[in-house]
């Protein structure tokens, strides 16, 4: 069973960083993607950034060129650094864990695990 937790939420002022860590265990699949979403209050929960087993990445057009997702496979972490931090960017963060597969329109992935989420708050 993978399990994930999230830690390093808080509140920040805009402008400010925080780091986001993702500890996971349980690791099942050969083939996997990794990502973070995020969720504000009375809004979908909306992708945030995501990294595959083969390293690449992606990132949402509203977090490019500030955040930048990372895993520690040693310490089997996943990480989300994000600079430059907006009011926009409040909501709660979660992981998640699943399997890419194939499509007409590319690689997507499918998550089945998620961890719990973490709090982020930046004030302007």
């Amino acid at each position: 069973q993978v399990q994930l937790v999230e830690s390093g939420g808080g509140s920040v002022q805009a402008g400010g960083s925080l780091r986001l860590s993702c500890a996971a265990s349980g690791y099942t699949y050969r083939r996997y993607c990794m990502g973070w979403f995020r969720q504000a209050p009375g809004q979908e929960r909306e992708g945030v950034a995501h990294i595959r087993s083969g390293g690449s990445t992606g990132y949402a057009d509203s977090v490019k060129d500030r955040f930048t997702i990372s895993q520690d496979n040693a310490k089997n972490t996943l990480y989300l650094q994000m600079n430059s931090l907006k009011p926009e960017d409040t909501a709660k963060y979660y992981c998640a864990y699943g399997v890419p597969f194939t499509t007409p329109q590319g690689e997507q992935c499918a998550y089945d695990y998620w961890g719990q989420g973490t709090q982020v708050t930046v004030s302007s």
